[in-house]
């Protein structure tokens, strides 16, 4: 048996989730109340590789945890906008950078027991520089590393982010 949904109720929203309460069956026949978070958009990370085997990571306080976090570039691709798209504006915009070559190496489940949240990861090669364009609210410390460096903050707890250690963990089998 799989879950049913009786009732749902939105209680919070606003441009990029909503918060709904419902009352469902679970899956033993029990029925009780859950909550689930939409996300308007998709998650879109990016591992940049230059010829060099370094990677760009991005560092920023975030208020959810009250924590600084590295983490790999990343944004939200917009309802209808190819997730591809989103990996090269945000990569511009978090670390200045361009590829010409973008390649999807996994597609994730964020929080799937409350959201259901999308997430893609790209990895990004052919890289050149130039100036980053960060969001209003955005204050990012950018560091470029190698990229065996950046496994091992993903592998000993540095990089906390799922989505980071996600793509660090995937680009890491493809060696």
């Amino acid at each position: 048996m799989s879950w049913k949904r009786l009732t749902t109720k939105t209680v919070f929203e606003n441009p990029w989730i909503s918060v709904h309460e419902e009352r469902v069956i679970n899956p033993a026949g029990g029925e009780n109340n859950y909550g689930r978070v939409h996300f308007k958009n998709q998650a879109v990370a990016i591992v940049p590789i230059d010829d060099d085997g370094n990677t760009w990571l991005v560092g920023q306080h975030r208020y959810t945890l009250n924590e600084y976090s590295w983490e790999v570039p990343m944004g939200g691709s917009p309802e209808g906008e190819d997730p591809l798209e989103t990996a090269r504006r945000e990569l511009k915009e978090e670390t200045g950078l361009s590829a010409t070559e973008f390649e999807q190496v996994l597609r994730v489940h964020i929080s799937n027991s409350v959201t259901d949240e999308v997430g893609f990861v790209f990895i990004a090669r052919g890289l050149s520089e130039g100036e980053t364009d960060f969001d209003d609210s955005e204050v990012l410390e950018i560091r470029k590393l190698p990229l065996d460096e950046a496994i091992q903050m993903a592998l000993d707890g540095r990089i906390t982010c799922e989505s980071s250690v996600a793509s660090l963990l995937r680009v890491a089998l493809e060696r």
